[in-house]
């Protein structure tokens, strides 16, 4: 009743071949019998290969549909037990899983990992509450009301208790702690005992004294829980508020979403990896360096769109012998004929002079060197920015076009490294090679988002925090490599 090309079999026989012994680390022993890991991997593989995602759907399959019931053996797990296996048994397991079947590929000559990746990352939505959310500049913003109104009930009271306080330890409200408002309000309190204060002061300082403390704890723990990021959902922690694009015109709204990055190589997913800032920037040194753990090496060759274009990822490349055709911010537009005729005075139009250490303007004259400057970017990656200033431009005809106004000399501030590396990809990104490159990246990483998302109908993970949405990536990618090796 199976056909011989159905590709329930090529499950099977992949499972069957496949190393679990990491997966069987994780049972205890003893106990009633548990039933065998590779059946469950079978059952969530084919799952999600025939979109069906809920563990409630799985059961049902398994004793509905020929398909499940051929690759179980009429063996019938409940939905808890498939839920457990794939929540539990396959944390922090599946990567490794999902690798072995990228060697199987390899070996059967489908894909190389000596050749190039193309990179690319989109967005999908976590199964968090949409309107649970914690913003990073409101609980910024409830601080600093904390920190004015505590100020102001102090210049209060020292202005009324002059002498109760004028032999007290001067107050700071640079920063506020649970401890120092308990503390500070606890003093004023007993400045103003007896004092004829307004009813309006001693409400406040009674408000003050029963929830500033609380609500300031509270900011701590979400603060934790932000680590650095602007935003998450209290449904599910992990999550970072992100603009979806969910139509032609892009006009998302913001919801709870993990940004998924792949590398693919004829449409056959290499690597996969899930992050919780929305822009693709920082994203790209992890995801790469998860690929070498995962095979041993990096790519020979990284494709990848503009959105990956910055210094330091071009500056990871070249240290790990990677080619980078990866386009920067205004590539494109750079190339366009109507750019290239009109005159720019952007900075990237200036030409710098290595032996004089010179910026040479459009205009041909020299601005020299005032000084460089580092900037840390959040990562850690510092860059240098040279700095650079016109010794005269009062009798320069194109000053206007050049010139701020109310400005006298123009100045320039350059990551002359980024320069260089902008330099090389463009040279790259125009080759022969590159164009090719460029055209296949729109038909080989992008048709797989599109696959996974509306023809596979997976917009939205079905499990909460990152760990658990990371299992549901790998069971989507080694579904999308099956059914591509199938087809």
């Amino acid at each position: 009743m199976i056909p011989e090309n159905h590709p329930a079999r090529l499950v099977s026989k992949v499972i069957d071949t496949i190393d679990i012994r990491a997966i069987h680390r994780k049972y205890k022993g003893g106990g009633t019998s548990a039933y065998h890991p590779r059946l469950l991997l079978k059952i969530l593989v084919y799952g999600y290969l025939t979109n069906t995602y809920s563990s409630r759907k799985l059961e049902e399959q398994v004793r509905q549909n020929i398909y499940f019931m051929w690759l179980t053996g009429m063996v019938t797990p409940d939905h808890h037990t498939i839920n457990r296996f794939r929540g539990d048994k396959l944390n922090g397991i599946l990567k490794e899983i999902f690798s072995q079947i990228v060697f199987m590929l390899v070996n059967e000559g489908l894909v190389s990992l000596k050749e190039a990746v193309f990179v690319d990352g989109t967005k999908i939505e976590s199964a968090a509450n949409r309107y649970t959310f914690v913003w990073g500049k409101t609980i910024q913003k409830n601080k600093d009301r904390i920190k004015a109104q505590l100020d102001e009930l102090w210049k209060y009271a020292q202005g009324i208790a002059t002498e109760e306080l004028k032999d007290q330890t001067e107050v700071s409200f640079q920063t506020v702690t649970k401890e120092k408002v308990e503390e500070v309000i606890k003093r004023i309190d007993t400045a103003l005992e007896g004092k004829d204060v307004p009813k309006q002061i001693r409400n406040k300082i009674r408000h003050g004294k029963k929830n500033w403390p609380t609500n300031l704890d509270r900011y701590e723990d979400q603060e934790k829980k932000l680590n650095g990021r602007n935003s998450y959902s209290k449904t599910d922690v992990d999550a970072t508020f992100m603009r979806m694009k969910e139509d032609q015109m892009r006009n998302g709204q913001l919801k709870p979403a993990y940004n998924l990055q792949l590398s693919t190589q004829d449409q056959f997913i290499l690597n996969y990896s899930l992050h919780q800032n929305p822009t693709d920037t920082l994203t790209l040194k992890p995801h790469l360096n998860q690929l070498k753990d995962l095979y041993g090496q990096y790519p020979a060759v990284a494709v990848a769109d503009a959105g990956y274009g910055s210094s330091e990822n071009y500056n990871f490349l070249e240290k790990n012998n990677i080619d980078a055709y990866v386009k920067f911010a205004n590539f494109d537009k750079s190339q366009k004929p109507s750019r290239k005729a009109t005159p720019s005075f952007l900075a990237d139009a200036f030409n710098y002079n290595e032996t004089s250490r010179e910026l040479i303007c459009p205009v041909g004259k020299a601005m020299t060197h005032s000084h460089d400057t580092i900037e840390k970017t959040s990562t850690g990656y510092k860059r240098t920015i040279s700095n650079f200033k016109a010794n005269s431009c009062s009798t320069c005809p194109m000053k206007e076009m050049c010139l701020k106004p109310g400005h006298e000399h123009r100045e320039v501030a350059i990551d002359l490294d980024f320069r260089r590396y902008k330099k090389k990809a463009t040279e790259l990104l125009l080759s022969e090679l590159g164009v090719r490159y460029r055209k296949k990246r729109s038909i080989d990483v992008e048709p797989v988002f599109g696959n996974i998302k509306n023809n596979h109908e997976f917009k939205r993970f079905k499990l909460r925090t990152k760990n658990k949405a990371e299992i549901e990536i790998g069971l989507l990618c080694i579904a999308q490599n099956l059914r591509k090796w199938h087809a």
